[in-house]
């Protein structure tokens, strides 16, 4: 029996707690949730480009293989903490030592994971026990070129404070050498001009700013989690939960990226706590058509005048800019973009491929499921601040009454009692 438990969900945060570059003077620390979320958010582009002129179903198929081995390279990631990159890589180039720190990882990660989906947990096994010599697919190309993009975006901000290290010449070097070797994948030699010097790498350079992005800005917070981080939580648990919920490959990849793109116009107007989005009735309708002007004129126009109008409008669907919010439960039938009636709706009549079903609500239910274990998990590091036991109150008060299909979010919050 499926169940989605406290403890994968700590687990999944858990990465908030981990910093990069650890052993090098940072401006600003970096976070592992900041890297994952990066990284995925250049893997989404970058499957965009190289997909396009595929059939739907093959454009799926990859979708998922590129979500899934991200997630499950974050989750081997989350057990190996203490192991530096560079020790890692030898350990990888003995097969054996590999396959026996491989055993190890999947023994932690069992208990876990496994409750969640018989497959899910196979399909992630099979992910590490294969062959490391077999040579990387499509989708493990993008992954590792996204992986690649995201770090060397990370040292780029470290280096200047860093020239007395003679490390970083190397590895600065060392960027460059491998991701080169993936410029046969399109949109890799965009991403490689200067910042800004094309749409999408514009897009991808914009999104890294958000690790600079603190919520709860005015409230101490440990760990003091960053909008990117956030928005890839949200989109780990909006994934989890459409596993769940049996949804088809269209929709876990919908739910997905909505969840990691759902923060994305706080690019634009930072994150305003909610609170004082509530503070004036009209405020609420105000950001809105602010952030919709800002994204159209900074992200998705650029886009579509570059002939990438393809994630231009996969991004509008995410964000849903047609019908008004993210947090509407929509599919597309003949062509148009339709509101849901909400969850049971689309549970019963839309779970389709052909539909394009994205769920609203449940990923509404995410993105409050975040806040909470952000909030709950200040509170038991000991940062008692007034704010965070009001979020957790209200979160509960605005939750209690929240179900999808026969699952309660009120009794998944019950467990942090």
């Amino acid at each position: 029996m499926r169940s989605i438990r406290k403890s994968l969900l700590q687990f999944i945060f858990s990465g908030a707690n981990m910093r990069r570059w650890n052993d090098k003077l940072r401006p600003a620390e970096l976070f592992e949730l900041d890297k994952q979320a990066h990284k995925m958010i250049v893997a989404f582009l970058l499957w965009q480009k190289n997909t396009s002129s595929m059939t739907g179903e093959e454009r799926r198929k990859i979708g998922i293989d590129i979500i899934e081995g991200g997630l499950f390279d974050y989750f081997y990631r989350l057990i190996i903490t203490d192991i530096k990159p560079p020790v890692f890589y030898r350990i990888k180039e003995n097969r054996q030592h590999y396959a026996r720190l491989t055993e190890w990882v999947l023994k932690q990660l069992e208990p876990r994971i496994r409750p969640l989906d018989e497959d899910f947990w196979a399909r992630l096994a099979a992910y590490h026990r294969r062959d490391s010599g077999e040579g990387e697919d499509l989708a493990g190309r993008i992954l590792s070129a996204a992986h690649m993009y995201a770090s060397q975006w990370e040292y780029k901000v470290i280096e200047p404070f860093n020239r007395f290290d003679e490390e970083m010449q190397d590895i600065g070097a060392s960027f460059n050498k491998r991701l080169l070797a993936y410029k046969d994948v399109e949109g890799v030699s965009e991403l490689l001009s200067v910042p800004g010097g094309t749409a999408l790498a514009r897009v991808a350079n914009l999104c890294g700013h958000l690790r600079f992005q603190i919520r709860w800005a005015n409230t101490p917070r440990v760990p003091a989690t960053t909008v990117l981080g956030h928005m890839f939580v949200v989109a780990v648990f909006s994934y989890l939960f459409s596993l769940y919920f049996e949804g088809c490959a269209q929709r876990r990849i919908n739910d997905f990226y909505c969840g990691l793109f759902h923060d994305l116009a706080e690019l634009l107007t930072r994150d305003i706590i909610t609170p004082v989005k509530r503070s004036v009735d009209s405020l609420p309708a105000l950001i809105h058509e602010y952030e919709d002007e800002e994204l159209r004129r900074k992200i998705l126009d650029p886009l579509d005048q570059e002939g990438c109008g393809a994630i231009r409008e996969r991004l509008e669907y995410y964000l849903g800019l047609a019908t008004g919010s993210e947090f509407n439960d929509t599919c597309v039938r003949s062509g148009r973009v339709t509101r849901l009636e909400g969850f049971d709706d689309l549970q019963a009549g839309f779970n389709r491929d052909e539909f394009d079903p994205k769920d609203g609500q449940l990923i509404k239910a995410c993105d409050n499921l975040a806040a909470f274990i952000e909030a709950y998990s200040s509170i038991h590091n000991g940062i008692q601040s007034p704010h965070l036991y009001e979020a957790q109150i209200r979160i509960r008060r605005d939750n209690a009454g929240t179900q999808f299909g026969g699952f309660s979010m009120a009794t998944l919050l019950g467990d942090f009692d």
